[in-house]
């Protein structure tokens, strides 16, 4: 029996593992689950692409494929650019919407805010864009067999590699780096890491760069793999927040494992019961780890 089906799941799950890891870093800290985060995703993947092309422009040969991937090294500088000015546009996002109506303690209406957000950052890449799917390479690439009936590509093994190099980077940070004491010292009790000389403003700013930063990354591995289009984020959005919860909020670690356990499900769920319920499957787990386990799989409850 071929095993296809759950290599597919970990490569879905790794780029839903990215997003949820934004979500869950802006939930622990901020306190409201930002709907706009899906839309991130597609910003970050819409800004790689016309990096690399300008990067193609200018530089002859950016273009052609670094072996054994489908894309040129432009796309990779693209990357390493637009992450960070995802993350700009993450918080200026805090800077003339939340943060306003977080000073206003208006917590129901930082949620309403993300949605219409979430629809105009939507809106907004329709016109710029278009609605018509873009690609970062038309570049065919044969899979490679590791055993079992599964084979994989080089850019879902590119992409496997990258989020686990994310995910271990920004853990790693937050366990062991000053910057990272802070935010989960503010995740905690903002008021109490104020009294103890913590900057809660600085924190915020670089919990924004830092999801912004993530999403980014989930929507150019989304354009590798898959396709690049203005609806790509939203159609992550649950499966984003299932995996956040899943893994238990505020847990970086636990958001990679939800994440890839809810890709798997939604392969498994294609085999089984057929590819029109895979949108469910997020749901059903988003309400069974409510209802059963609010804490998720680290004990790290909203």
């Amino acid at each position: 029996m071929s095993l296809q089906f759950l290599a597919d799941g970990l490569v879905a799950g790794a780029m839903i593992a990215l997003g949820a890891t934004g979500v869950t870093l802006t939930y622990s800290i901020l306190r409201f689950a930002n709907f706009a985060q899906g839309e991130l995703v597609s910003w970050g993947g819409y800004l790689a692409l016309s990096l690399a092309g300008w990067i193609g422009t200018l530089v002859s040969g950016s273009v052609d494929p670094v072996e054994p991937l489908s894309v040129g090294w432009g796309v990779l500088v693209a990357l390493l650019i637009a992450m960070p000015l995802t993350g700009l546009l993450a918080w200026l996002l805090d800077l003339v919407l939340f943060s306003r109506l977080r000073r206003r303690g208006a917590s129901i209406a930082l949620v309403m805010a993300s949605f219409g957000a979430s629809m105009a950052l939507r809106a907004l890449l329709e016109v710029v864009y278009s609605t018509r799917p873009a690609y970062f390479s038309r570049e065919l690439q044969i899979a490679l067999p590791v055993g079992y009936g599964i084979r994989v590509t080089p850019d879902q093994i590119a992409l496997l590699v990258t989020t686990a190099i994310l995910v271990a980077a920004l853990h790693v940070t937050l366990t062991y780096t000053r910057i990272g004491r802070a935010m989960r010292a503010v995740s905690e009790s903002p008021q109490l890491a104020q009294v103890v000389g913590i900057d809660v403003a600085q924190v915020i700013r670089i919990t924004w760069f830092v999801g912004g930063g993530l999403a980014c990354a989930a929507g150019v591995l989304l354009g590798l793999v898959v396709q690049i289009r203005p609806g790509m984020g939203f159609d992550l959005l649950l499966p984003m927040f299932a995996a956040a919860i899943l893994g238990g909020v505020g847990s970086v670690p636990g958001a990679l494992a939800g994440g890839l356990i809810i890709g798997v499900a939604e392969a498994v769920a294609v085999q089984v019961v057929g590819a029109q319920w895979r949108a469910a499957v997020a749901f059903v787990v988003l309400v069974s780890v409510l209802m059963l386990r609010p804490t998720g799989l680290s004990g790290r409850g909203a």
